[in-house]
């Protein structure tokens, strides 16, 4: 009457899932105007800086710093890299390809790689060179950066445990029940 297991082949579509909201994340803390840090007379996103007060605030390009462009520029082939592996995993759970999978988490390494390098370049330099003094937090967007690396990194791992489900993942056993009751 009541059976309770996994059922692989429902489940093979949480990873793209979980693919498609780090691209979200990621577009969100790209594109986001403000919130990667946050003070009472400083703010300042990944593309530029503002200072002064509320109602008066003086914008400056952040693109001239060189650290700047190298974090905006790891971010977006991480992007870059987080798209491509979201296209190749509707192909090969589509076209039930297994030797892909184990490519697409290599992929989502690189890409791991290149966005935690980043993450960390960006607020060790902004803080060296561009505040002085007071008290200042790194916020929300900050923040979506980082959900979207977390993320791919238990894609990077789910997707190269994969290939040794290969069979229950498409459906070619019979289901493996945990519990059964007459």
């Amino acid at each position: 009457m009541f059976k309770c297991g996994l059922a692989f082949p429902r489940c093979r579509w949480i990873l793209p899932l979980l693919l498609l909201l780090a691209i979200i994340f990621d577009i969100i803390a790209l594109a986001a105007s403000s919130g990667w840090v946050d003070s009472k007379y400083h703010q300042a996103n990944l593309w530029e800086q503002f200072r002064g007060r509320d109602p008066n605030w003086e914008a400056s390009s952040l693109m001239k710093y060189g650290w700047a462009k190298t974090t905006a520029a790891l971010m977006i082939l991480g992007c870059i890299l987080l798209i491509i592996c979201f296209i190749l995993s509707i192909i090969a759970l589509c076209k039930e390809q297994a030797g892909l999978l184990r490519v697409i988490g290599f992929i989502l390494f690189v890409a791991v790689l290149l966005q935690f390098v980043g993450l960390i370049v960006y607020p060790v330099n902004f803080t060296k060179e561009l505040i002085q003094s007071g008290s200042y937090e790194y916020s929300w967007s900050y923040g979506f950066g980082w959900g979207a690396t977390i993320l791919m990194i238990g894609c990077g791992i789910f997707f190269c445990c994969l290939p040794k489900y290969e069979h229950e993942l498409y459906g070619l056993t019979k289901p493996y029940y945990i519990y059964e009751s007459a």
